[in-house]
């Protein structure tokens, strides 16, 4: 089988991807007579192609038991998709470049305490990888009448494995 060195998240690793929605670094300022902070344009939301409109949903990933094993993955290529966890929580991201699917160029992250995605139009992602316990997330992406879902399933399986594995572990 086939390995994918995990890394940890960061703007700079994400950026090929698409954004990565977390406060540290972010803009902010108070709001409200100073009793709200507001942190401000954490992530580009691109919905709108051929008459789409944004969405917003909860989704409830189910934990996964590690190792991991990726064995599909999926692209929206009318449309960014935006994961933001409703508490903190670890989970993994497997992505790759938009385009014709290329599993040489896939990478794979893990999340560090509280961290969203956005995955940028048609950027190659695998569905949610949950870690611990089940997980909620709003989830931003594009609603329309033309399909946004392409799912390629992989020629083999690969399987994610970890540098600091007993950070992930625990």
């Amino acid at each position: 089988m086939k390995t994918l060195q995990m890394e940890r998240l960061t703007r700079a690793a994400f950026a090929p991807f698409g954004d990565v929605i977390e406060l540290d670094g972010a803009r902010h300022f108070a709001i409200n007579g100073g009793t709200t902070e507001r942190y401000h344009d954490l992530a580009s939301i691109d919905v709108t192609e051929q008459g789409g409109r944004p969405l917003i949903n909860l989704f409830r990933a189910q934990p996964r038991a590690l190792p991991v094993d990726i064995a599909m993955m999926e692209r929206h290529p009318l449309g960014s998709q935006a994961f933001i966890p409703l508490r903190q929580g670890r989970y993994l991201v497997v992505v790759a470049p938009p385009g014709e699917f290329d599993p040489a160029r896939m990478r794979a992250f893990w999340t560090d305490a509280w961290q969203g995605v956005n995955y940028a139009k048609g950027v190659w992602h695998h569905p949610l990888l949950a870690l611990d316990h089940v997980s909620d997330f709003v989830v931003v992406d594009r609603g329309g009448e033309q399909p946004n879902c392409d799912e390629l399933p992989l020629t083999e399986p690969w399987r994610l494995v970890f540098e600091v594995s007993a950070e992930l572990v625990e």
